[in-house]
């Protein structure tokens, strides 16, 4: 098994009568961008609250580089929570400046980089403005850059395109997988799948407290393919056979399921003794497909 920066065993979590984690099982290979997915209420909030020590679970454990999480590992880990939380009335340079000194930064190494930061995303005159002056995607980013200045192990991104117009939300998304290649470990919840289907390396499926689906974004494919592929002939005469079943057509263009019992070869090899193949391309579920899926069958 990959080295792993973070490990959750059998996390449980019970408010009143009510139960937001049951036995949550999650394993973070470093420097992977692992997607934390599920629809709303599934637990993903408070799975990152007990990774961030804002809350703690009430059985299990969560191994982080190795040890059991405890007050230490709090510097190593950057969290950039859906509800963001900057001071309105304070300058933003200001404001940046006393929360990087917060996360342990003296003021000096603070102002370089943050300077680093603001000249990189070309705002360096937002520095003196109010935060109310900002638009939200503007505040994003200022929280974004707040949230990565420290250079923590493990960064967690809930919802980070939030707010982002199209063009914002590919620089930030650029700089997420910048961040994985220099070898940031980086947890990644969001419901825009498109997203995770570009960025994730290994995901999570949460769904009603329960962990339901776990592992690289090429196995989870593995286990969801439908055998389905599409095909082109020269004609749009094309019968069904006992290799295949042909799921529908436009015009010479087929989408066929494999039977059970027969392979890709056995299909082409049937298709080719009536007809001529122009082009044949396999239909790999989306991680979209898959979440539907995969929660329709809880």
């Amino acid at each position: 098994m990959a080295d792993l920066i973070l490990e959750v065993n059998d996390v449980v979590k019970v408010y009143g009568d009510y139960t937001a984690l049951n036995k949550v099982n999650i394993s973070i290979p470093k420097g992977s961008i692992y997607g934390l997915l599920g629809p709303n209420g599934a637990g993903k909030t408070t799975l990152m609250r007990i990774i961030n020590q804002i809350t703690a679970p009430d059985s299990g454990s969560v191994i982080f580089n190795g040890e059991k999480l405890q007050g230490k590992h709090i510097s190593m880990i950057g969290y950039l929570p859906e509800e963001r939380g900057l001071y309105k009335k304070m300058k933003v340079g200001e404001q940046a400046l006393y929360l990087a000194q917060l996360k342990g930064m003296t003021y000096s190494e603070a102002l370089s980089k943050l300077r680093y930061w603001f000249k990189r995303f070309k705002i360096i005159e937002w520095w003196p403005k109010k935060v109310e002056e900002l638009s939200k995607g503007m505040a994003q980013k200022i929280q974004f850059i707040v949230t990565i200045l420290h250079e923590p192990k493990l960064l967690i991104f809930d919802e980070p395109f939030s707010g982002f117009d199209p063009i914002n939300a590919s620089i930030i998304r650029d700089e997420i997988v910048n961040l994985r290649d220099k070898g940031t470990t980086i947890i990644f919840s969001t419901h825009r799948m498109e997203s995770v289907e570009e960025i994730c390396d290994h995901i999570a499926l949460i769904n009603n407290a329960e962990t339901i689906l776990e592992g690289s974004i090429e196995n989870i494919k593995n286990k969801f393919d439908n055998k389905q592929f599409e095909v082109t002939i020269n004609e749009d005469n094309l019968l069904e056979s006992q290799e295949y079943t042909i799921v529908n057509q436009v015009h010479n263009v087929f989408n066929l399921t494999i039977n059970d019992n027969f392979t890709q070869k056995d299909v082409i090899k049937s298709i080719n003794e009536k007809h001529e193949i122009i082009l044949l391309k396999k239909h790999t579920p989306s991680i979209e497909e898959i979440f539907i899926k995969a929660i329709g069958n809880e």
